[in-house]
C-alpha cells in the first residue's frame, strides 16, 4: 500500500506533454494576424512541449559543456564537449530553420536582407521554453549574415551554409560543411560594452589579416567561425575568423577557460586568445561597428523574444497549477489575491507577445518601408530593454505562485529564473540600450517624431501623453540621466499600441496600469474588470 504522500495529492499534473502553441492563446492570435502556418507551429509546439524534449533541456543543463585543451598525447585540441541532449536540441532547431530560415530567400539569390521574422520568432518562442541555452549559437548564426552583407563575396559564400536546415557539429573546415554556425567575439576585459577600447590587433598578412589579442566573453566557442572586432591601422574593424584553417589546421583561436555562469549552463562561454589567427575583413577597414550593428539588432530582437518566451513558460505553469490545486477550500485560481497576480502576469505576457510580433513585422518591412525602418530602430531597443528587464521579476512571481515547489529544480522554473538575467545583460545592458536609443533618436529627429506621433495615435488614451513625455526626455539637457525613463516610457507606449491592435480591452488595462506611473509589484494593479478575460487566455492547453 503506498504511503499517503506517494500519490502527490492536490499537486496537479506535471507540465509535460503539452502543446506550447495550442495552449498559448496570445501566440495563436499573433500567428493568425501575421498569416503564419498554424499547423506547422502546432507541430513544433507539441515537440517542444513533450516530456521527452523537456527532459533533453534538463539533461543539457545538468551536464554542462566541458573544456578539453589537449588530447592524451598533449596535442592542443581547444575543444568543448557537449552532452548529446544539447546536440539533439541543436539538430532539431536547425531542422526548423531557427538559425537561418530568415535568409533562405537571400541565399537563393534574393536581396541580402532577412525576412519571415514573425514565423521564426513563433518557433523560437517554443524552443526557449524547452531549453534556452542552445538558442545562443542559433541566434548568433541567424544574425551573422546581417554583418556579412557588408562584404558581398563573404555573404554569397556563407549565406547558403547558414540557411541550410542542417546541423553539423564536426570539427572540419567550413568548405567541407553543408551547414555552419557563426559566433561573435566583441567583449574584452578592459572595455566591456565600450568596444572602441578593444586592444585586439589586426594586421595585413599574406593577402589577408592576422588577428592577435584576447576576448573576455565568446559564446558558443565550437562555432565554425566568429565575427570579431579588432583594431586595424585605420581603426576598429570587423573580421570573420574561422575556427579551423582550410587545410583543417587549428585557426589560431586558443581557449583559456569556460565561464562558470549563473544560468545558460547548457551553452559554453569562453575566454579566448587569438594567436596569429587568420581572418577576412568584413565591410570597410575602420568600419567595424557599422558592419556589426546589423547583427546586433537581430540578436537584440532574439533577446526580447527569449525573455518573452520565458515569461510565457512561467505563466503557463502557474496558471495550470492554480486551476488544479486547492487551498483553504477553493482552487487557487478562485482566490481573489491569486487571481490578481495571475491576471497581472497574463497582462504582461499579452503585451510582450503583441510587441514582439509587431516588431517582427517592422523588421520584415524595414528594407522597403522607411516608416517601418524608423519604428524598428526606435522600438527594437525599447522592447529588448523592457521585456528583458521584466522577465526575472516576472519569473520570481511565477515561482511564488507554485509555492515551495517553484523553488526546487524539478519544476524547471528555477532554471528559467537563472536564465532570465542574461538577456538583459547580453547585447547591451540597460544603460547601454537606453543610451543607444538617445543616439538613434538624435540622429533622426524627424523620423523619431513621426514614430512617436504614430504610436500615440494608435495607442489607448491613457498612454498617449507618453509620446510628448518621451520627446521631452530625449530633448532634455539631462537626457542621459533620464535615458532609462525615456526608454521605459517608449516600451510602454509601443506595447500599448501593439496590444490595441490585438485586444483593445487588454490594451486599455495595460495603459491605465502602466502608463500613469506608480506601478509596483505584479498583482497590485486594478485591472478594471478584465481579469476574467486574461485568466481565460492564460493557458488553454487542458
Amino acid at each position: 500500500m503506498p504511503r499517503a504522500d506517494d500519490s502527490a495529492p492536490n499537486s496537479g499534473p506535471p507540465f509535460a506533454d503539452v502543446n506550447l502553441f495550442a495552449g498559448d492563446r496570445p501566440l495563436r492570435d499573433a500567428a493568425a494576424r501575421s498569416g503564419l502556418d498554424a499547423r506547422a507551429l502546432s507541430e513544433a509546439g507539441a515537440f517542444y512541449g513533450s516530456a521527452e524534449t523537456m527532459d533533453l533541456g534538463r539533461q543539457a543543463n545538468e551536464n554542462p559543456p566541458k573544456l578539453r585543451l589537449v588530447d592524451p598525447q598533449g596535442t592542443r585540441l581547444d575543444a568543448v564537449e557537449y552532452h548529446p541532449a544539447y546536440h539533439a536540441l541543436m539538430a532539431h532547431g536547425a531542422s526548423l530553420g531557427l538559425h537561418g530560415s530568415s535568409w533562405e530567400a537571400a541565399a537563393a539569390g534574393g536581396a541580402p536582407a532577412p525576412c519571415g521574422q514573425g514565423a521564426r520568432a513563433a518557433l523560437v518562442w517554443r524552443a526557449v521554453q524547452a531549453e534556452a541555452g542552445h538558442m545562443c549559437p542559433l541566434t548568433m548564426t541567424h544574425a551573422a549574415p546581417a554583418a556579412l552583407a557588408a562584404t558581398p563575396a563573404s555573404f554569397g559564400r556563407l549565406a547558403p551554409k547558414v540557411a541550410a536546415r542542417a546541423y553539423d557539429p564536426r570539427a572540419v573546415p567550413i568548405a567541407a560543411k553543408r551547414a555552419v554556425t557563426i559566433g561573435m567575439g566583441m567583449t574584452e576585459r578592459q572595455g566591456g560594452s565600450d568596444v572602441r577600447a578593444n586592444l585586439t590587433r589586426a594586421e595585413r598578412a599574406d593577402g589577408g589579416w592576422r588577428i592577435d589579442g584576447a576576448k573576455w566573453f565568446m559564446s558558443a566557442p565550437m562555432c565554425d567561425a566568429f565575427l570579431v572586432l579588432a583594431q586595424a591601422p585605420r581603426g576598429l574593424s570587423c573580421f570573420l575568423v574561422p575556427r579551423l584553417a582550410d587545410d583543417g589546421a587549428p585557426g589560431g583561436i586558443r581557449l583559456d577557460r569556460l565561464k562558470d555562469k549563473l544560468g545558460n549552463r547548457s551553452n559554453a562561454s569562453a575566454e579566448v586568445r587569438f594567436e596569429d589567427a587568420r581572418g577576412e575583413l568584413i565591410g570597410e577597414e575602420g568600419g567595424g561597428v557599422r558592419a556589426i550593428i546589423g547583427m546586433v539588432a537581430l540578436t537584440r530582437f532574439d533577446c526580447a523574444v527569449s525573455s518573452g518566451a520565458l515569461m510565457r513558460l512561467g505563466l503557463s505553469q502557474a496558471a495550470r497549477r492554480a486551476r488544479a490545486r486547492r487551498a483553504f477550500g477553493r482552487f487557487l485560481v478562485d482566490q481573489p489575491a491569486m487571481r490578481g497576480v495571475l491576471a497581472d502576469l497574463a497582462l504582461e505576457v499579452e503585451a510582450a507577445t503583441a510587441l514582439v510580433f509587431r516588431l517582427a513585422q517592422a523588421l520584415d518591412r524595414a528594407a522597403d518601408d522607411p516608416a517601418e525602418a524608423a519604428y524598428a530602430r526606435l522600438v527594437a531597443p525599447a522592447a529588448k530593454y523592457a521585456i528583458c528587464k521584466r522577465a526575472p521579476a516576472f519569473l520570481y512571481e511565477a515561482m511564488e505562485c507554485q509555492g515551495g515547489n517553484g523553488y526546487v529544480e524539478e519544476l524547471g522554473l528555477a532554471r528559467a529564473y537563472r536564465e532570465a538575467p542574461v538577456n538583459a545583460i547580453w547585447e547591451g545592458s540597460g544603460n547601454v540600450i537606453a543610451l543607444d536609443l538617445l543616439r538613434a533618436a538624435s540622429r533622426a529627429k524627424d523620423e523619431t517624431a513621426a514614430v512617436l506621433d504614430a504610436l500615440a495615435k494608435s495607442a489607448p488614451a491613457a498612454a498617449r501623453p507618453l509620446a510628448a513625455a518621451i520627446a521631452d526626455d530625449i530633448a532634455s539637457n539631462d537626457s542621459e540621466r533620464f535615458a532609462r525613463r525615456a526608454i521605459e516610457r517608449l516600451a510602454i507606449l509601443a506595447a500599448a499600441a501593439a496590444l490595441e491592435g490585438a485586444e483593445p480591452a487588454l490594451a486599455r488595462a495595460h495603459a491605465e496600469t502602466r502608463a500613469a506611473g506608480g506601478f509596483a509589484q505584479l498583482g497590485a494593479a486594478d485591472l478594471g474588470g478584465v481579469e476574467d478575460a486574461l485568466l481565460a487566455r492564460a493557458w488553454e492547453g487542458d
